[in-house]
């Protein structure tokens, strides 16, 4: 068999694979009446910082819980262990490989340290890669995509895999759009290229812009269960 050829039976394996304990673990979150977030974006976009107004603004509403996705380090985590709510850190390196993106079966492993019945809504804040965690179900209800403006408007042309599996773009940082020259329009142009009509808000985590409507559209998320 051609190399190639061999390489993409493999990779079919490992996703198949991956597949069944993302069934696995959605039977869980559905079992604890948990709405599951996969959270995405590159390094660097503003996931934990917007976590933190998310959590400033829902804590004692909603009851939320955070899985935190790194390869190395518990920064991320530290910074939310704050709001005292149920977090578990995931770290990708040594155990798993030091891989660039969480899998069903990381996500699995840190479960049990969950109060899943006390949790409304988990929000899994994957590893920062603009391409393999897209590629990786964990058993979530829905995908949302965090996006900087610091990174161009190319990126969902260049890198369309997780644009097209986002169910919501966080447009993040937008109070430095008058520093940029960044094409606001062009960019949303891009992103319904490859996602025709998705969900966008425009957030900035420094001065809160835009956190009412992502945090009015986590409360619609448990209206419609």
């Amino acid at each position: 068999m051609h190399r190639t050829a061999v390489k993409k039976v493999v990779l079919e394996n490992v996703l198949d694979a991956n597949d069944t304990l993302a069934r696995a673990n959605r039977d869980v979150f559905d079992r604890a009446e948990t709405y599951t977030i996969n959270m995405m974006s590159s390094p660097g976009a503003g996931k934990t910082a917007l976590l933190e107004r998310t959590l400033e603004r829902l804590r004692g509403e909603l009851r939320l819980g955070v899985l935190e996705g790194d390869v190395q380090t518990t920064l991320d985590a530290d910074r939310l262990a704050r709001f005292h709510i149920p977090l578990v850190q995931v770290n990708t390196d040594p155990g798993f490989g030091g891989e660039c993106h969480l899998d069903a079966n990381m996500v699995r492993s840190g479960l049990g340290e969950l109060p899943l019945d006390d949790i409304d809504i988990l929000i899994i804040e994957n590893v920062g890669n603009l391409v393999c965690p897209a590629e990786f179900r964990v058993g979530e209800d829905v995908r949302v995509m965090v996006y900087s403006v610091t990174e161009g408007e190319e990126k969902p042309l260049k890198y369309p895999l997780m644009f097209r599996s986002a169910d919501l773009v966080l447009v993040n940082k937008v109070d430095l759009l008058e520093h940029l020259d960044f094409d606001l329009e062009q960019f949303l142009g891009n992103l319904d290229a490859v996602n025709p009509g998705v969900r966008t808000v425009l957030t900035s985590a420094r001065t809160g812009q835009g956190i009412g409507e992502w945090c009015g559209w986590l409360r619609q998320r448990l209206e419609n269960v």
